[in-house]
């Protein structure tokens, strides 16, 4: 039941636009065309999830702004974790914030990375094609979609259906490298700022236990920050030197996408347009 949800959600629409896309390129004869085929997939995978994106990044925009008031809660309410969790939701009510709301965009990349991979497996990876393209041609909703023959994998001289780990040649290990790095960067950009506003603590009592348990939180935060800033690229990385190089050119793209849109907020967010009175 789950496997056939997922393949007329995810699955089956993937591989209808990729075959959309390599055929339209192939007919104007592009060369590579099923890697600008992959690419074309991220634009528009990116396009339809880009107000999840959009949503993701105002979420931690706010997210940011309120986190002086959320650690004057904390201090606050050291002792009453339900008061806590009230005035929490409270402040979250009050600044417009959904905080799961903010995961769905990373949610929802998780079956569509699974569908594509499954997809390019398909393609690539089989080595009984004519049983493949039967199935395949089954999967398709319009006619004119059906393959004939096989899909040529290459693309700037790399074999898409090819894994860095198996290609044995020395300059496929750079997809990995350059995978690790966009991740990286991505994860640099991503990290917010650390706020400016200033709050004031009324209470004083059991100062040093509160600002202990504000460190521990603090200390906590910077361990998850790292993570992300270096153990997950690394673990980017690895997969894509074991996966096919399909999967690391819509991961990398998907990720120069993610890059420039985080960018993009950054300089809007350090150069705010001044609204004219009148």
């Amino acid at each position: 039941m789950i496997g056939q949800f997922f393949n007329t959600v995810f699955a089956q629409p993937i591989l209808n636009i990729l075959l959309g896309l390599y055929k339209a390129f192939s007919i104007i004869k592009l060369p590579g065309a099923f890697g600008f085929s992959i690419v074309g997939l991220v634009v528009l995978v990116r396009l339809l999830l880009h107000p999840l994106f959009k949503q993701q990044l105002e979420t931690a925009k706010k997210m940011q702004e309120i986190k002086p008031h959320l650690d004057h809660l904390s201090k606050k309410h050291s002792k009453d974790p339900k008061r806590l969790q009230q005035e929490q939701l409270k402040l979250y009510q009050q600044a417009g914030i959904n905080p799961a709301s903010g995961c769905l965009f990373m949610i929802i990349q998780i079956p569509v990375f699974f569908a594509l991979y499954n997809t390019l497996s398909s393609f690539l990876l089989s080595k009984d094609m004519a049983k493949v393209l039967i199935k395949i041609n089954k999967e398709i909703y319009l006619s004119f979609l059906k393959i004939e023959g096989t899909i040529n994998p290459w693309f700037f001289g790399f074999n898409l259906a090819l894994s860095p780990a198996k290609a044995g040649q020395w300059y496929y290990f750079f997809i990995p490298v350059i995978t690790a790095a966009l991740q990286y960067w991505q994860a640099q950009v991503s990290m917010p700022a650390q706020s400016a506003v200033p709050v004031k603590v009324e209470e004083k009592n059991n100062k040093n236990i509160t600002d202990k348990k504000q460190d521990s939180t603090d200390d906590f935060q910077k361990a998850m920050g790292m993570q992300m800033k270096y153990i997950l690229p690394i673990m980017i990385g690895w997969f894509s030197y074991t996966l096919p190089v399909g999967l690391s050119l819509y991961w990398n793209i998907f990720s120069i996408f993610s890059i420039i849109q985080y960018r993009q907020m950054q300089v809007k967010s350090q150069n705010p347009k001044v609204k004219s009175t009148n």
